[in-house]
């Protein structure tokens, strides 16, 4: 049989770093932190065999953290051959300790743990790691076994008060590993170490840049739809405008966008697609109004997960039907619209199961929500990209700065923002409220400085207060306002109170059944962005 041809999901460019991740809880900002560093990077599991990991000819690997001992029965393992294959590979924290385990060194629980901000003492400043930062630098560490003594041929390059090897380095091999998180912000110093690691010990240039991707997708989009036509789930979002845009580089006219008004949408989202999507692209749009079908499958239903599912599969049920009228009113009878084109980012996979050793925290609607026996093939040309790449690569396309710069708003709408059952009156409710809180945020210049603002309808919650001189037992509304670079972590926005007091004000006063307004001042982790 002829090879398949490549896929949009495929490897985007050549110079590839992989994260081996042994069930961190950060190997997804390891990934993101490389490609800061302009260096395309991908998550493999640690159970992936060293031959396959090999066999993708990666030009460097790093080994994430984890949480397990590596003394403990049962803990994630590595071949002792990845590190004898002259792959370059940097540890850290768990990776850094299997490494010292695999090839001599000595990892013993002695009772020194470190938790949090701790001082590093670098032994070696012009090492090949931490050349030009300083002797003494803070890192984030989390760790309770120490290292207490580095394989043959590693120098020790950097200590703490209760760990004698904290860092140690093996140019000839080119191996190296730290006992600390690099990856994350609290490591002052942290990007410029990892950096060391990819331009100094394993050479890499830092080439991959948004036109690689707009570039090899399209290369890739052509090869996997030929002359078929695709149709694309346009929700006036940024990742499925950019995906779109995308599509429609490579294939032109073969790709028609669907926007399947499912009654969940803000206040103005419809005019806002018709308006500034097709002027910026002039793409063919069919506008399907769905409302009734949506909220008549999601009646009695409170359970998130199966609103989610619900959601997704009443989506792919509408491009079915759209798919053939899209093809009936074209006059080409028996034409392949045999592809469907999905925004799917690297956080929707991880958060849905599918990144190693990550729980299912919740079906997105477009990967965990997809029905079993879905009739099209799917191009997810962003699965591998963070938000803020897909921005960049929207940016490279040409769109314009009110849909590359929109805040995320999720694929199954209000309907997840709505904590309880999904009415046409609740919607209509939370959509007042919701325009109230962004055109605030909005004439106040804060929507580059949070990440999104979801604002919630605690719809099975009522609560006492006065209004007009007189009892009221309404509603209350959440807002969340959240700092974030990617959504895997996120930090509640300190939004000035003035704003806050005008924005609560307003939904108060002008949003019937209303009668309190909150902030959610949880980050994440432990909460998620959006409450269901």
């Amino acid at each position: 049989m002829p090879a398949a041809p490549p896929t949009a999901a495929d490897n985007i460019h050549e110079d590839t770093v992989l994260v081996v991740d042994f069930g961190a809880q950060y190997a997804q900002l390891i990934a993101r932190r490389v490609r800061e560093a302009r260096v395309y990077s991908e998550i493999v599991p640690s159970t992936m065999p060293v031959d396959e990991m090999l066999a993708k000819k990666p030009k460097a690997i790093v080994l994430s953290g984890g949480p397990s001992s590596v003394y403990t029965e049962g803990a994630p393992r590595l071949d002792k051959a990845l590190f004898e294959a002259g792959v370059p590979v940097f540890g850290m924290c768990y990776g850094f300790q299997l490494m010292a385990t695999a090839l001599g060194g000595t990892v013993e629980a002695t009772g020194a743990r470190e938790y949090g901000g701790t001082p590093l003492h670098v032994s070696k400043p012009g090492s090949t790691l931490f050349e030009g930062t300083p002797d003494e630098q803070s890192v984030w560490m989390s760790h309770g076994d120490t290292c207490s003594a580095a394989p043959a041929g590693f120098t020790v390059t950097a200590s703490t008060d209760v760990v004698p090897v904290a860092a140690f380095e093996n140019d000839e091999k080119k191996l190296y590993g730290v006992q600390h998180h690099p990856e994350v912000m609290h490591s002052t110093y942290g990007q410029q170490v990892l950096e060391h690691f990819l331009y100094r010990g394993a050479g890499i240039e830092p080439t991959w840049t948004t036109s690689n991707v707009v570039d090899e997708q399209v290369a890739l989009i052509r090869a996997q739809v030929g002359s078929k036509r695709a149709i694309c789930g346009l929700s006036g979002g940024v990742d499925s405008a950019v995906a779109a845009a995308l599509v429609q580089k490579a294939i032109g006219t073969q790709l028609t966008c669907v926007y399947v008004d499912h009654g969940l949408m803000r206040k103005g989202e419809t005019e806002q697609v018709e308006k500034d999507f097709v002027a910026a692209t002039g793409v063919q749009l069919k506008v399907v109004d769905a409302s009734e079908r949506f909220l008549g499958a999601l009646a009695g239903v409170s359970d998130p997960e199966q609103k989610r599912k619900i959601i997704g599969r009443e989506f792919i049920r509408v491009f079915e039907q759209a798919q053939a009228e899209i093809v009936a009113e074209a006059g080409a009878e028996g034409e392949d619209v045999a592809f469907l084109v999905q925004g799917t980012l690297y956080p929707d996979v991880v958060e849905s199961g599918g990144g190693s050793g990550t729980a299912n925290i919740k079906s997105h609607h477009n990967v965990g929500g997809l029905p079993d026996d879905i009739e099209f093939e799917l191009i997810e040309p962003l699965r591998k990209l963070f938000k803020d790449e897909v921005r960049m690569v929207g940016q490279e396309l040409g769109l314009p700065d009110e849909i590359v710069q929109r805040q995320p708003f999720p694929g199954p709408g209000l309907g997840i923002r709505i904590v309880g059952e999904v009415t046409r009156a609740r919607l209509d409710l939370l959509r007042e409220a919701d325009a109230i809180a962004r055109e605030e945020l909005t004439a106040a210049g804060l929507d580059r400085e949070i990440w999104q603002c979801p604002v919630v309808l605690l719809a099975d919650v009522r609560s006492v207060g006065v209004q007009g001189d007189g009892r009221t037992y309404g509603h209350p509304i959440v807002l969340r306002p959240v700092s974030s670079e990617d959504a895997m972590t996120a930090d509640w926005s300190r939004l000035p109170y003035d704003v806050l007091a005008k924005i609560s004000t307003r939904i108060t006063n002008e949003v019937a059944e209303v009668n309190r307004v909150v902030v959610d001042v949880t980050s994440k982790p432990p909460g998620t962005i959006e409450w269901e």
